[in-house]
């Protein structure tokens, strides 16, 4: 996605205007035009897929349309941790799990873990073949074929023992088919596959739905990797340095809220949505409503207006699981609608926000899925439709778990602080070790987070023995914090002591921290209104007002937040971009000013 240029002056009507109610008519629809290309939908809008060319294969959401399917055939697999209780079956499903775009392994949990030692069961421990009881001998040697992929594919010491022993058996070992980085190849799978698919992210076929689901996620797969490789090589862009700020006071905090309110009232569609041209979109919205609802009441007829409006219509899109939504991001709109609906306080909502939060303690990754405390991801939570959970979503499903009345110390906190223990460098308490791309990547030991168990978007820091340690940043390191919290650590907890320590040593507002040793000038700045929500949150609920920096400097947090945030306010029409990086959605001014007014409200200085 990339960013237009600001706003015109000349088509901005004053965001004071938009504060009281008045006809959608009146809004200059110029405004929208000039709105960043974020605000399109999440993938780009790409034509009829059975017309796909090698100059328009990228336009394609292949990578969603992928997940839709694995989290289609995830729930498909049997008690015994097969796929039908077959052999082909299960290696194709396999298969097409590790080669698919998030590359799943052994580690992501035991729908991995139990389709392996269904194979293994199946395993011939005198020939190595791997097999259905009552298969002929071409029928075996398919199966087989079929299962040393997969095993080899998945890489890990249980699979490729697995797979060593079919090696064994055969007169010469079996070979992956020679791949070609021809666009025209990508096309044609993408005019083969993506027509067919269903709403629920299956295919049929012949051999039935499983069969036919995992060849077209193998099939879209592969095009998505030549995609990839043939992406133009991007040069680091150039970045600005924040301007100075002055720490902000109370009155000065709260009118700059107003303005940023007033801002998005005039972008709503009068109805209390937030999207593209072409509809509303959920989560802009959830987000949106969220920063409305900071302005300090009595509001202003118009922003309560959208509000009310608003919120109604979250509501109505709640599913019968609980889950609020137009599709995507489950667990993040859902979080986010329960935070926006919560703060209404309107009385017909508390049965919805309870099943909501029934919603989000179902998508956790524990028992009930199969998952035990041994495993990478235990206890996190991720998109809703990844399988892989991180931080960064886990820590907006706690917040809206506490929103919806959860409390401090209940057991899916518990089960959480497993999942936090793993994304802190730690090792006394992070008991992280795994094999990636050849290379061993453990715990660190400054305190930080990284983005989930053994990753970080800030990369990593190799050791001389060749180790790798997920390097720590400023965002996750907060929503780590927030995270502990929840889970009812004291202060004097050394997990919370280490992670205080990381904050301490790391505390700026210039940047999001951890990002230091990247070659591109943008990366410190890439999720920066997600930082300083973060960290407001996250301070706000650890109680202390100061900050001691490594020189013995203390900072009065909120004024010098708040400070930071009304120096990067646009001064004509009272929103906020990020205008150094547009990455994750913050080249879109909608949900950049979303964060910035949940940042001040959270932040709000004290009163004299």
């Amino acid at each position: 996605m990339r960013q237009n240029e600001p706003l015109a002056s000349s088509v901005n009507p004053s965001p004071a205007a938009a504060l009281e109610e008045r006809p959608r008519a009146q809004i200059d629809m110029n405004i929208l035009l000039s709105l960043p290309l974020l605000l399109c939908p999440l993938a780009p809008t790409a034509q009829d897929p059975t017309t796909a060319t090698a100059e328009t294969v990228s336009q394609f959401d292949l990578k969603g349309t992928i997940d839709a399917s694995v989290r289609w055939m995830r729930a498909r697999q049997s008690e015994d941790g097969s796929y039908e209780g077959k052999v082909g079956t299960t290696s194709l499903v396999l298969l097409s799990l590790a080669e698919s775009p998030r590359k799943y392994r052994a580690q992501d949990g035991p729908f991995i873990q139990d389709a392996i030692e269904f194979l293994a069961s199946r395993q011939d421990p005198n020939t190595g073949t791997i097999a259905d009881p009552d298969s002929d001998k071409i029928e075996a040697m398919t199966q087989t074929i079929t299962a040393w992929m997969a095993l080899t594919k998945l890489g890990d010491p249980r699979s490729l023992s697995l797979a060593e022993k079919i090696e064994a058996s055969l007169a010469s070992p079996p070979q992956f088919p020679k791949r070609s980085d021809d666009l025209e190849g990508a096309a044609e799978l993408v005019r083969r596959h993506l027509p067919h698919v269903r709403e629920d992210g299956s295919w049929n076929g012949p051999s039935g739905p499983l069969v036919a689901t995992a060849e077209a996620a193998l099939g879209l797969s592969e095009a998505y990797r030549i995609i990839k490789a043939n992406a133009p090589k991007k040069g680091p862009s150039a970045a600005s340095l924040l301007p100075k700020f002055d720490p902000a006071d109370r009155e000065k905090t709260i009118a700059a809220m107003r303005r940023g309110a007033g801002f998005l009232v005039m972008l709503s569609d009068g109805e209390g949505r937030w999207g593209p041209p072409e509809g509303p979109d959920a989560g802009i919205t959830a987000m949106a409503l969220g920063g409305l609802l900071c302005v300090p009441e009595p509001r202003p007829r118009g922003i309560q207006a959208a509000i009310d409006k608003g919120v109604a219509w979250l509501a109505s899109l709640q599913d019968k699981d609980g889950s609020i939504h137009d599709g995507k991001l489950k667990n993040y709109i859902t979080s986010a609608s329960v935070m926006a609906m919560s703060r209404a306080g309107r009385n017909e909502d508390a049965p919805r926000i309870a099943k909501a939060r029934d919603f989000l303690l179902v998508l956790q990754s524990d028992e009930g899925e199969g998952y035990s405390e041994g495993d990478l991801y235990y206890g996190g939570i991720g998109y809703g439709g990844d399988e892989r959970p991180d931080l960064s979503n886990l820590q907006m499903a706690l917040e809206a778990l506490a929103a919806a009345g959860v409390e401090k110390g209940d057991p899916a906190y518990q089960r959480a602080l497993k999942f936090l223990e793993r994304t802190q460098n730690r090792s006394e308490s992070n008991d992280t070790k795994i094999e990636r791309d050849g290379a061993t990547i453990r715990s660190g030991d400054d305190g930080g987070a990284g983005y989930a168990p053994a990753d970080s978007k800030a990369g990593f820091v190799t050791l001389a023995d060749g180790t790798k340690v997920p390097r720590s940043y400023g965002s996750m390191t907060y929503a780590l914090l927030k995270g502990l919290i929840f889970a009812g650590l004291p202060k004097d907890d050394p997990r919370m002591e280490a992670a205080w320590g990381w904050i301490q040593a790391h505390y700026t507002l210039d940047v999001n921290p951890g990002f230091e040793e990247s070659d591109d000038p943008t990366a410190g700045y890439q999720g920066l209104f997600y930082y300083y929500l973060t960290m407001a949150r996250a301070l706000d609920l650890y109680g202390s007002e100061t900050i001691t920096d490594p020189e013995g400097t203390q900072h009065a947090w909120r004024a010098q937040l708040c400070g930071r945030l009304l120096s990067l306010q646009s001064s004509e029409d009272g929103s906020w971009i990020n205008k150094n990086s547009p990455r994750w959605w913050e080249g879109n001014p909608l949900l950049a000013t979303s964060y910035a007014l949940l940042a001040l409200d959270a932040a709000l200085p004290m009163g004299e």
